[in-house]
Formats: structure tokens, sequence, C-alpha cells
């Protein structure tokens, strides 16, 4: 029976490597993609003819865009290539900066039924020395899947608790976390405690709460372990501070790597980006910021648009991630959310547009933008919104977010606007390296169309 066992055994295991050798054959160009990041140097491309968005600027028709040692070196209509470069017939096609998504979770999420590939969150209630950068997989299917439609980089966020850890500003391309970072400890995610629930489709399943005593006992008692975890980190910072400073009479502080990993947050150097949907929330993250003097950043705002004069007055940007989602509340108009955007940008609220989803659906960041634009913002706004606008909120606009010479080449070239759904993407550059258009939806598609 032993023999059998094994024969039975072996004989699958045969059968699972022979189906899979014709899917294991294309992903070889996903997979040479992000293992040549750093095998060798980035070959210097020149991109001609093409009617460049530069986003930060005016369009450039009929320009030539030079990427040479990763990074944009020459864009314009007066541009020599350089002697040995690639050059790339781009007339009539559009050179964007590559999109950005700043709520998601990927790289930590693959598939939401199978426990062992989500490694969104830790145990506890306050994680900040939680590095997301390093749980992060290279290989995810859906990397591949996200950033040939044009995203080229996202901030990558753990999730649960109260402070959930540190997000990563990454790159979609490179065979390791360290090669994807652009920014390992972007900033701090915190889920702000919050009275109430619903939102999604939960609006039209779950009744108004009321609010209880007990419920805002709770509420508070959160919000002040919250408060009392930063006032202890700013503590901590200075007590090092005052060891470093004179380390033969100050006694050593003993270490604590949560309030280690808190203290450039408390101290107002580095975002931290709060959870909050409804009004009251939102206006209660700006006041406790104000009270710590930290750096707010707003994710999810669903009734942002009603505080919109209150985040205006206190220059707290928000990433609005549910243009596409139903009504937070039942009784709200169909397109409370498709408007979100177009409110914030009447008032002159810094924001910008996320999925906000785990991985799958990142690849739609362009048609959240799009809607956006449908329901009155207007499209320029619209494309800076997944571009410039995100950047500038995480502080690395001087890296990506625009053609502009000096940045980073990540590059898309399109056949028409990036935020129509008809629009192709026909080269994409991330890092100043040419990725080949394969995902695991092209590997699928190319393995079974010709089947009967």
């Amino acid at each position: 029976m032993k023999t059998l066992r094994l024969s039975s055994l072996t004989r699958a295991l045969v059968a699972f490597v022979v189906c899979a050798l014709p899917l294991s054959a294309r992903a070889q160009d996903t997979d040479r993609a992000d293992s040549s990041m750093t095998n060798t140097p980035p070959p210097t491309y020149v991109i001609r003819g093409a009617h460049v968005v530069t986003v930060s600027g005016a369009d450039i028709d009929n320009a030539t865009v030079v990427i040479s040692g990763g990074r944009i070196s020459a864009v314009g209509t007066n541009v020599n290539a350089p002697a040995g470069a690639q050059v790339i017939d781009a007339s009539g096609l559009w050179v964007y900066p590559g999109m950005i998504d700043v709520g998601t979770n990927m790289g930590l999420a693959e598939v939401p039924s199978v426990g062992a590939t989500m490694d969104t969150q830790e145990l506890g209630d306050m994680n900040p020395n939680v590095a997301a950068v390093w749980a992060i997989n290279p290989s995810s299917s859906h990397i591949a899947v996200t950033r040939v439609e044009g995203v080229t980089s996202v901030l990558s966020m753990p999730s649960g608790g109260t402070i959930s850890g540190q997000a990563a500003f990454i790159n979609l391309a490179g065979s390791s976390p360290r090669e994807m970072a652009v920014v390992p400890d972007a900033a701090l995610v915190v889920n702000f405690p919050a009275l109430g629930g619903g939102g999604g489709f939960a609006a039209f399943q779950l009744a108004q709460q009321g609010i209880t005593q007990d419920a805002l006992t709770t509420r508070d008692r959160r919000v002040d372990e919250l408060r009392r975890m930063f006032r202890d980190a700013e503590a901590y910072g200075r007590a090092q501070d005052a060891y470093a400073k004179d380390p033969k009479s100050v006694p050593r502080p003993s270490t604590d790597l949560k309030l280690a990993a808190l203290v450039p947050y408390a101290r107002g150097e580095r975002p931290v980006v709060f959870r909050a949907e409804r009004e009251r929330d939102i206006r209660g993250v700006v006041r406790f910021a104000e009270d710590l003097k930290l750096k707010p950043v707003i994710i999810g705002g669903s009734e942002a648009g009603k505080a919109a004069q209150f985040l205006k007055e206190h220059n707290v940007p928000v990433i609005l991630d549910s243009v596409l989602n139903l009504p937070l509340r039942e009784d709200d108009a169909y397109d409370s959310l498709f408007e979100n955007a177009s409110k914030l940008q009447a008032a002159g609220v810094r924001f910008c547009i996320s999925t906000g989803d785990s991985g799958a659906h990142v690849r739609d960041l362009p048609f959240n933008a799009g809607m956006a634009a449908a329901y009155g913002l207007p499209k320029t706004e619209a494309l800076k919104s997944v571009t410039l606008y995100p950047a500038q909120i995480l502080g690395v606009a001087d890296r990506v977010g625009s053609v502009e010479q000096g940045k980073l080449a990540n590059l898309v070239v399109t056949d028409g606007d990036i935020l129509e759904p008809r629009t192709h993407i026909r080269h994409l550059f991330i890092n100043g390296r040419q990725i080949p258009l394969t995902s695991r939806h092209t590997m699928l598609y190319d393995q079974f169309k010709d089947r009967q």
C-alpha cells in the first residue's frame, strides 16, 4: 500500500508540472522584468514624436523624452538622442507619468479566502514598529496585473488594530522589497476610533446605529490611549536625544521598539494616515492631530465633502478611496461619493484618489478618477489626483508624479487618454526599465484563447 500511495503522489505531481509548464513558460517575461532590476544598468531610451502630458505643466506636442540611468534626463521638442540609445517611435501616442495609488495592501494580500496569502496585519492593537515593506511579496500576481494598466507606484499599507504600522511607498517592479521600495517608512497608518458603522454595500443592510453612552465612553477611552501613546513617544524621543547629547551624565533610557518607531511621527516629521469616513470622525481626527502637532492625512473620507471648508482651513489633505462605492448613509444621494472629489477641489482641499483595494482592483485606479471627472471634477484635476497629488501628499513629488527632467522614469505610453477604458498601454517604464506588458491575465488569455 505504501508503494501504491507513492506512485499515486508521483503521478499527481507529474500531471501538475505538465499542466503548469505553459503558464510557467509565459511567466518568464514577467519574472525577467523583475529579476533584471539590479543585474544590469538601465538602458538608455529615446521616446520620439509623442504627445507628452507632463501633468506639472503644459502638454508638449511632438516631443522627445530621453531616459538614462533610470531617470528622465531630457524632455522637450529640441532634444538630441544620445548615441546608442534605443529609439521608440511614439508618433500618435501619448506619454504620461505612471499613476500612483496611495491606499492599498499591494504585495501584502493575495487571496482573501486563503489566510496564508494574507499578511496585512499583526496581533495587538498598537503596532507602530510593524513595517509593511518587509512583508511585501514581489511575486504577487496583482503587481503585474496592476502595472500593465499604467499604475507604477503604490503606498502599501498594513491594516488592523488602532495603530496598524508603517506603510511603504513602492514601485511595482523589482525582485525584492528593497529594490521596490522608494520610501520604506513613508507613513504611519492609524484607524481612528470611530462611532457607528456601515458604508459600501452595508449601508443598505444596517440600521442607523444609535450613539449610546457606552459607545461614547469606549470611543473616548480608545482615543485617550492613542493620545497617550503619541505623548509617550515624544517623551521617549526627548530622553533618547538627551542621552545622545550627554551619555556620561544622562542615564541610558530603556529600549522600547514601539515608541522608537513612533518618534518621527509624534514629532510631525512624517505623515500619519488616519482612517476616518464620517464627518464627525474627520473633524475628530483634525482636532486630535492639532492637539499633538502631528502631520495628518485623512484616508477614506466618505463624508469629507461635508467638512470641506473645515479641512481647507486646517490644511489637511484627503485620500479618497471610495469613489465607486455605494453611499455611506441610506438617505444619501446615489452620486454622493462620485461628487466627493469635485467638492473638495472646489473648496481648495488637497486630495488624491485611491482604489482602497487590497490588490485585485488597484488596476481600476484610472476609472475611479474618470468617474470623478464625469461628476464635476475637471479632467486635468482628475489626472493629477492619481499622479502628482498623491506624490505631493506623501512628500515624494521630487521623484515621481510628473514628466520632468531628473525624476524617476516611471512612464506610461498609451494610444489615448489614460483615464478612458478604451485606451491601451503600448509601452511601460518603471525606474527607467522597459517592463513587458504581460501579467497573469494575459498569460491565461494566451493559454486558453484557442481552446475549442
